[in-house]
């Protein structure tokens, strides 16, 4: 099975919540596009040292939307040219910014979920202004009718901010990835364990 791993925005915890499905499925990973260095699979690659590591389709210079940072580039990002990596295992692919940040002038970063027809793995961090976030982003992914594996919230918990969350989008929680003092292959491994049978 593959995942396509979304937020509702950027640095909302995309990456990590990658890296501990990849742990938890024993899966490759992938980032299609990205925009800026250091790279996300350079982080995946320090977390989770056997994991197998795609190379990205565009790897744009600039911290920017894709879509800029390719044009910097003299580029143009094309959907017709990503193709899935061939592996034997599951793929963790993960998205760029939130799903609408755009890739050129007409496709967005969830069309590449889309193109794939992989099952969404939704990332919603906690802060005020998270509610409308995400629901605006679940509300964008119903009525693509895209497939939802579910929700996984990062950082300091906020029950009633979940259980709005969760009562209008439908989804389940897959988990909730707290905050920690640090972020190393422990940390991956000790999530992995815990959202395994969420997933598998």
């Amino acid at each position: 099975m593959n995942y396509f791993v979304t937020a509702i925005g950027t640095d909302s915890g995309k990456t990590l919540v990658s890296a501990i499905l990849c742990k938890a499925l024993n899966a490759d990973y992938w980032k299609p596009v990205q925009a800026g260095f250091p790279r996300d699979a350079d982080t995946i690659k320090g977390l989770i040292p056997d994991c197998t590591i795609h190379p990205e389709s565009y790897l744009l210079n600039t911290p920017a939307s894709p879509h800029a940072a390719a044009k910097i580039d003299g580029i143009e990002i094309s959907l017709e040219k990503m193709f899935l990596p061939k592996t034997n295992k599951s793929l963790i692919i993960e998205g760029a910014g939130g799903c609408l940040v755009p890739l050129n002038d007409k496709d967005f970063v969830i069309d590449i979920a889309q193109k794939f027809n992989s099952p969404i793995i939704l990332v919603a961090n906690l802060y005020l202004g998270s509610i409308n976030h995400t629901l605006l982003t679940v509300e964008l992914l119903k009525q693509r009718k895209l497939p939802v594996a579910g929700i996984i919230f990062n950082g300091k918990s906020n029950p009633e901010s979940e259980r709005i969350i969760l009562k209008h989008s439908g989804y389940k929680t897959i988990w909730h990835v707290k905050e920690e003092p640090e972020i190393n292959s422990e940390t991956i491994a000790n999530y992995a364990e815990k959202i395994k049978q969420k997933i598998a």
